[in-house]
């Protein structure tokens, strides 16, 4: 029985992006890359919005090309032959290795029938959509020694109190910090 995991970069005062779209700061050194290496491997399928989908079936097929960081285009391969989903209600079909779900409640039956944890790469709106709805059961978060006062929050109108459990902190390449937390329970309301 999976799970589905989140796993996302942000900066110290909470944004995946900054005022004017910046993304590729995150600092991807060996404890990170390992790290990230690890829980991609073990995943059974990586999960995307549409706005991230977009970015990453765009990116990942080229990366030997144009890759952002060294070790892209060792894992292009990792990432072409893992299975993918994808949630949008505009989309029929995803290349790729991709399955499209439209809705939430197919997307956590697959999660919860399949081996392998359902892995959501990014994505602060559908990160928040599935946390309003009490539906990702572990949070991987990467705080990055970099602050931008503004641009894309990793989470929005959450509007839920979701009772999380610290498992894991630790500092990787002595600047990033991991902190992973397991859902314990949902409630209706903020706090």
């Amino acid at each position: 029985m999976g799970k589905i995991v989140h796993v996302v970069h942000q900066s110290l005062d909470g944004y995946v992006e900054g005022p004017n779209g910046e993304f590729y700061w995150p600092t991807m050194d060996s404890d990170v890359d390992a790290y990230w290496r690890g829980l991609a491997d073990t995943a059974g399928t990586f999960l995307y919005g549409r706005v991230t989908w977009d970015f990453m079936s765009e990116y990942w097929p080229r990366a030997e090309q144009c890759a952002f960081h060294p070790g892209d285009a060792d894992f292009a391969p990792v990432w072409l032959a893992k299975p993918k989903a994808v949630v949008s209600r505009t989309l029929d079909s995803a290349p790729w290795n991709t399955r499209v779900f439209s809705d939430f409640g197919s997307l956590a039956a697959a999660a919860g029938r399949e081996q392998g944890d359902f892995l959501l790469c990014g994505g602060s709106e559908l990160a928040s959509s599935l946390t309003r709805d009490g539906l990702i059961d572990e949070y991987h978060i990467f705080v990055h020694p970099v602050l931008f006062g503004g641009g894309k929050p990793v989470f929005t109108d959450v509007n839920v109190g979701a009772a999380l459990r610290l498992t894991e902190s630790r500092v990787l390449d002595k600047q990033v910090v991991l902190l992973r937390h397991e859902r314990l329970e949902t409630s209706n309301s903020p706090g």
